[in-house]
C-alpha cells in the first residue's frame, strides 16, 4: 500500500508577484538585439551562460578541496552553480518570482573564481595589488562582458541589465569605495545602480547559494572525515537534525546519513528563507521592482535566529574544515603555483599563448600583469598545475 502524499507546504501561484521581474520590462542590453521568438530575455540569457567557456571551467575549479585532495566526490564549482540554481529557481517558483532570471544569476555567480578556490583568488590578489588587485565578482562582469569571445558581433555575452545587475549585486548594495575597477568602469557605460538592492531573483539567488554551500560543505567534509558525526551533534543549526536522524534511523551507512541530515537541514533552510521573505513581502509590500529596489533591507532573507545560527555553522566549518591540515598544506602549496605563475608569465609574456601574448605591453608593466590576472584567473585547478610544470620544468604535488 503506497503512502498518502501531504499537500506542500508552499504551492507555487498561478501567476508572477507584482513586485517579480518581467521580461517585457528589462532595461535591455548594451548592444541592442532582436528578441528571440522561442525564449525570454532572462532564458537567454541562462542558455549563453550555460554554453560559456568559463561555465564549462567550473567542472575542474575547486571550492574548499585542490583537484587531488578531494578525490571524485566532492563538489566542484559547477556542481555548486548546478545545485544553487536548482535552488533559486525552486524559492522563485513559490514566491512567484522569474525563475529564469535567479537561475541565470545563480549559474552565473561563481563565474569569475580563480583556480584553488579562495586561496588561489587571495594570492592573485597579493600579487596585483599595485594595479587594482582581484575580485571574482569583479572578474565574473569582466568575464560576460568582454573576455568571452563567443559572438561575431560583439566581446562577451551581451546579458540583459537585469542579470548583469544580480551577477554584481547579488549580495546587495556597492558603496562607491567597494567598486573595483572593472564594476565601476562598466558601471559608467550602463548604469547598473550600484547603491540599491537589486531585484528580488537575484536576492533569493544570493540566499540559495548559503543553503548550497553550507549543506554542501557538511557533505563533502563528512565523505572527507574532517569531522564526525559524533563532532556535529552539538554542532549549530546541524545538531538537531543529526540528532534526530541518528532517534530514527540508529547507526546508518555514512551515505544514507549524510543524505537524511542533508534533506533535513536543507528542507528547514529553505522553508525559513520563504517564510521570512513573505513575511517582509507582507511588510513592505512592495509593488513594482523599483519599490524591491529601494528598500533599507533585503527583501529576501533568513529569520534572525537563522542566520545568527548560520553564521555559527559557517565558524564551525572554518575550524573543521576550511583549516583542516589536509586542506590547508595543500591549499598553501596552491597559493605558490598561482604566484609563481604570475611572477614568471609578468616577467616573459612570450610564455603566453599568442593571443594572449599580443596583449601584452612591456615585461613587468601593469598592462601585462592585467592580462597575466586574467589569464591565471582563467584556469582550472588541473590546467594552473600542468603551465606551472610546463614553465618550471617540474611537476608540484598538492
Amino acid at each position: 500500500m503506497t503512502g498518502k502524499l501531504l499537500p506542500p507546504l508552499f504551492e507555487a501561484p498561478e501567476k508572477k508577484a507584482v513586485f517579480a521581474t518581467r521580461p517585457a520590462d528589462s532595461r535591455g542590453r548594451l548592444i541592442p538585439e532582436p528578441e528571440s521568438p522561442t525564449r525570454t530575455c532572462y532564458a537567454r540569457d541562462r542558455d549563453r551562460i550555460l554554453h560559456s567557456a568559463a561555465f564549462r571551467r567550473l567542472k575542474h575549479k575547486t571550492q574548499v578541496f585542490v583537484e587531488h585532495e578531494g578525490g571524485d566526490y566532492h563538489r566542484t564549482r559547477l556542481t555548486h552553480s548546478l545545485e544553487v540554481a536548482q535552488l533559486a529557481r525552486s524559492i522563485s517558483r513559490v514566491l512567484a518570482l522569474d525563475e529564469d532570471l535567479a537561475e541565470a544569476v545563480a549559474l552565473a555567480h561563481d563565474l569569475g573564481h580563480t583556480p584553488f578556490g579562495h586561496a588561489g583568488e587571495d594570492a592573485l590578489n597579493k600579487m596585483t595589488l599595485a594595479f587594482g588587485g582581484f575580485d571574482h565578482n569583479a572578474h565574473a562582469l569582466r568575464l560576460v562582458t568582454k573576455l568571452e569571445h563567443r559572438y561575431a558581433d560583439y566581446d562577451g555575452l551581451n546579458l540583459t541589465w537585469e542579470t548583469l545587475e544580480g551577477l554584481v549585486k547579488h549580495n546587495g548594495p556597492l558603496a562607491p569605495e567597494k567598486r573595483p575597477g572593472p564594476i565601476a568602469r562598466f558601471d559608467a557605460r550602463m548604469a547598473l545602480d550600484l547603491s540599491s538592492w537589486p531585484g528580488m531573483e537575484a536576492q533569493v539567488a544570493s540566499l540559495a547559494d548559503d543553503i548550497a554551500y553550507v549543506n554542501h560543505d557538511l557533505d563533502d567534509g563528512l565523505r572527507a572525515k574532517l569531522f564526525s558525526v559524533d563532532d556535529l551533534k552539538d554542532a549549530p543549526l546541524a545538531g538537531d537534525d543529526v540528532r534526530a536522524v541518528i532517534a530514527r534511523y540508529g547507526e546508518l551507512e555514512l551515505g544514507r546519513f549524510i543524505g537524511e541530515l542533508v534533506r533535513r537541514l536543507m528542507g528547514r533552510m529553505v522553508v525559513d528563507l520563504i517564510a521570512e521573505t513573505q513575511r517582509r513581502i507582507g511588510e513592505a509590500n512592495p509593488q513594482s521592482t523599483a519599490d524591491v529596489r529601494g528598500q533599507a533591507r533585503a527583501l529576501a532573507a533568513f529569520s534572525d535566529s537563522t542566520a545568527r545560527d548560520i553564521g555559527a555553522l559557517k565558524a564551525f566549518l572554518f575550524t573543521h574544515m576550511y583549516r583542516h591540515p589536509r586542506v590547508r598544506d595543500p591549499v598553501e602549496k596552491a597559493q605558490g603555483v598561482v604566484e609563481a605563475l604570475f611572477v614568471a608569465l609578468s616577467a616573459d609574456p612570450g610564455l603566453l599563448p599568442a593571443d594572449w601574448a599580443a596583449l601584452c605591453g612591456a615585461p613587468g608593466d601593469s598592462v601585462t600583469g592585467g592580462v597575466v590576472r586574467d589569464y591565471i584567473a582563467g584556469m582550472t585547478d588541473r590546467y594552473a598545475l600542468e603551465e606551472y610544470a610546463r614553465i618550471f620544468h617540474r611537476d608540484i604535488v598538492l
